[in-house]
């Protein structure tokens, strides 16, 4: 029994001196074997202790946030110039002559009109079948009278018969 290993838990004391108490130490757990127990007891186990992994600093770059600025101030009623580097991407996005912003005008108009007529014809469409299944329930709801006052013609004569003949049985 005394050649299995055997383990143990170093959990720190709280009152030990050299340390910092606001620091927690993790207990560490030390292993031993028969060969090396009497060694062991002698001498202090370190834990394995992993880096702490950090962080990359972000770049630093200018606040987008918003600029306060008083009511009263004339700043207030002036618009902010922007001004843009060569290199910056909205300063190379494409300028639009007024014959292309008239030409796309004209263009988006006639999208809209086309899908216009679209929407119309459909709903058009969809009246004209709402009124055909009006007149189709019309002619049902005409026939369904038809027949209930046909039925109910023949139960009364059916009833008529039926006392009349009871009448003439042998």
């Amino acid at each position: 029994m005394e050649d299995e290993p055997t383990s143990h838990i170093t959990i720190p004391e709280e009152g030990q001196t050299g340390e910092d108490n606001s620091r927690s130490t993790a207990p560490t757990i030390a292993r031993t074997d028969s060969s090396s127990a009497s060694s062991d007891d002698n001498r202090t186990h370190n834990g394995i202790h992993a880096p702490i992994p950090t962080r990359p600093r972000l770049p630093n770059r200018k606040s987008s946030g918003t600029i306060i600025v008083p009511r009263d101030s004339e700043e207030a009623s002036r618009p902010i110039e922007t001004i843009l580097d060569p290199g910056d991407v909205r300063a190379m996005s494409p300028r639009r002559t007024s014959e292309d912003l008239e030409q796309l005008g004209r263009q988006t108009r006639d999208e809209v009109r086309k899908h216009a007529k679209m929407l119309q014809d459909s709903l058009l469409m969809i009246f004209h079948r709402i009124q055909a299944v009006k007149e189709e329930h019309d002619k049902l709801d005409n026939n369904n009278k038809f027949l209930q006052k046909y039925i109910g013609d023949l139960m009364t004569t059916s009833k008529i018969t039926s006392t009349g003949g009871g009448r003439m049985k042998k």
